[in-house]
């Protein structure tokens, strides 16, 4: 990378632009966004340099923040260029993340066919299949044979985002089958379509949630998989690379969610420090108010405790070990809920599974903490001639408070999505601090029982 720097600053210091384009278009596309990445300053030369072709396969690779710079410094001309070039499925996301006036203007550039599309793709829901598919493929009829569609291909391909998937339509252009290509190349040309269907159709519908269509894409083996409507009319089709964005954008959300912070919308290292302020401080607020329900537990509970002081040595522990075990359960269901391994059919394997782990998980955590204060006392007093009772406090208490925790991690995740939210919004921290508060209430109840204080 660092070679590549050098020799396009060299080029641009000479003013060698013939050498530059040149240069440039024989880079692959990885490169040339590398090297706006790099070198920012330039990146509008390298728009304006490059072939169209190549131009529009840069730019919509890029992601939105550089696209957005980029737009605001391109010329007129070379910007018009671009938004009609682009595959319909990203200039539908382009456009949906840009301002609405300038959509408006962008889109009056289109052309007629174009820019009808364009208002077709915006007008589903901003999360939808929709919005991902294109309506460039290839449709044939059940009653062609292989050589009337090779010559269909011939003639349309072209325009189509892919060949490799050709979809059979009736006469009211209603789906009835999907076929590859190389289904078509390895027949007898006389071969009629309907004699190569096999019926076995996977589609997505059109209202569907994108990350629906992710672990759709994930259980089959497919590069495109065709979008109908409720009448399975055939509106277009998804290919597998904007698949791979959305994935990409959906994990980095859930992954910022379940770190206790609201999702970036922009790279953390364009995001302005202010926004990025306010996209944590909303969460850290509610964590920091709901970790004050500690200290009013604590007071709850303010006379055992002046009883026997010693079991506020053990406080740090409880509520950590309660919130680490919560905080494990619910990245884990998040995460599987994430790869289509569980859903909220799935509750009671889930919640039989996290009992048992949870008491396994309680005892081995029990055992170790009372044989940590039973060490303790051979060499010390500091826990008193009660050193025993205060033992099998602490030993039951981290039985109960892990149980616990694991139960409140598992279930929170499910629970949200059963109400139709973000399972990711139940975080980590978000878990850790429920456990915590719950955590000394479970703590100084068994201290109560056993210590009779």
């Amino acid at each position: 990378m660092e070679e590549m720097v050098e020799q396009i600053e060299l080029l641009l210091e000479n003013n060698q632009h013939e050498e530059l384009r040149n240069y440039l278009n024989n880079l692959n596309i990885s490169d040339v966004e590398q090297l706006i990445d790099e070198l920012p300053e330039h990146a509008p030369l390298f728009m304006e340099t490059l072939s169209l072709n190549r131009a529009v396969n840069v730019f919509r690779i890029l992601d939105f923040p550089t696209q957005e710079r980029l737009l605001k410094k391109l010329s007129g001309p070379k910007i018009i260029e671009l938004i009609n070039e682009l595959p319909p499925d990203d200039r539908t996301s382009l456009f949906s993340e840009m301002h609405g006036d300038t959509v408006k203007n962008l889109i009056l550039h289109l052309p007629p066919d174009d820019r009808k599309q364009a208002l077709s793709l915006l007008g589903y829901e901003e999360d939808s299949v929709g919005r991902l598919m294109t309506p460039d493929y290839i449709a044939v009829k059940a009653s062609w044979d292989v050589v009337k569609v090779l010559s269909h291909i011939r003639r349309y391909g072209k325009n189509s985002e892919t060949i490799d998937v050709l979809y059979v339509i009736d006469d009211n252009g209603v789906l009835l089958d999907d076929i590859r290509i190389r289904e078509i190349l390895l027949v007898d040309p006389a071969t009629k379509i309907s004699d190569l269907m096999d019926k076995r159709l996977i589609a997505l519908n059109v209202n569907d949630p994108q990350e629906e269509a992710i672990n759709v894409f994930r259980m089959n083996n497919r590069v495109a998989l065709p979008v109908t409507d409720k009448h399975d009319i055939l509106l277009g089709i998804v290919t597998v690379d904007d698949i791979l964005w959305i994935a990409n954008e959906e994990y980095t959300e859930d992954i910022q969610k379940i770190g206790g912070t609201e999702a970036l919308d922009e790279p953390y290292l364009d995001i302005p420090l202010l926004r990025l302020v306010k996209k944590r401080v909303g969460w850290l607020i509610i964590l920091f108010l709901s970790e004050m329900l500690t200290a009013t537990a604590m007071g709850f509970f303010e006379e055992p405790i002046k009883k026997a002081v010693v079991l506020a040595l053990f406080v740090p522990l409880i509520i950590s070990s309660g919130g680490n075990s919560g905080s494990q359960a619910s990245t884990l269901i998040i995460q599987a809920m994430a790869l289509g391994e569980i859903t909220v059919a799935d509750w009671w394997r889930v919640m039989r599974r996290e009992i048992l782990s949870g008491l396994l998980l309680g005892v081995t955590l029990g055992v170790i903490g009372f044989c940590r204060i039973y060490i303790w006392t051979l060499f010390s007093n500091i826990y008193g001639p009660h050193w025993l009772q205060v033992g099998i406090t602490v030993g039951i208490a981290l039985i109960g408070i892990v149980l616990w925790g694991s139960l409140a991690g598992s279930m929170l995740p499910l629970l949200l999505k059963r109400l139709g939210l973000d399972p990711a919004t139940s975080s980590a921290p978000f878990v850790a601090t429920l456990v915590d508060v719950t955590g000394l209430i479970i703590y100084f109840t068994v201290a109560v029982s056993i210590m009779h204080i």
